[in-house]
């Protein structure tokens, strides 16, 4: 299988926040920022692995500026990471003010997606091609959250199994 390189399955996604979209205070409901994040997430994933996906986890949900109704909610996602058959994918979101040109960086999340078959099973993906120096950083980031994940859920489930016995 032919790799690819970040670049292929990057994506840049705009959408206009409304105000079905705001708390009374008109700010952005983080579960609407979350479900654009998960949906840029998504496509990035599947522009890489050209195939159905499916989010398996979400790391480091940081909300770091809020949104208002009538800005442009941009979210920018690539691939950071890729395994046997999932892919981690970094989403940054950006807020505009349309009126005066003011971008600022409102939310940031790393994602997994799995990639599945037609009949429901994990597919394997195209390797990553690392082409530049950020590009090599955000990787080994990203293998450095996937490790601790994996410790996570051994120590998730050894308490279970005590819990169990």
């Amino acid at each position: 299988m032919d790799g690819k390189t970040v670049r292929q399955s990057s994506i840049v996604m705009p959408q206009r926040m409304l105000p079905q979209d705001a708390n009374p205070a008109g700010n952005i409901h983080g579960g609407v920022i979350l479900k654009h994040i998960d949906l840029a997430g998504a496509v990035a994933a599947m522009r890489h692995a050209r195939c159905a996906v499916v989010t398996k986890s979400i790391d480091r949900m940081a909300f770091l500026a809020p949104v208002g109704v009538g800005e442009l909610l941009i979210m920018k996602a690539s691939v950071n990471m890729a395994g046997t058959t999932s892919m981690e994918v970094g989403v940054r979101v950006e807020a505009e003010n349309l009126f005066t040109g003011e971008v600022r960086h409102a939310a940031s999340a790393y994602l997994t997606f799995v990639a599945m078959s037609p009949d429901g099973r994990p597919r394997e993906v195209p390797p990553l091609i690392l082409e530049s120096g950020e590009e090599h950083r955000r990787h080994r980031e990203a293998l450095a959250r996937r490790e601790t994940r994996r410790a996570e859920i051994a120590r998730e489930r050894a308490s279970q199994a005590e819990q169990a016995d």
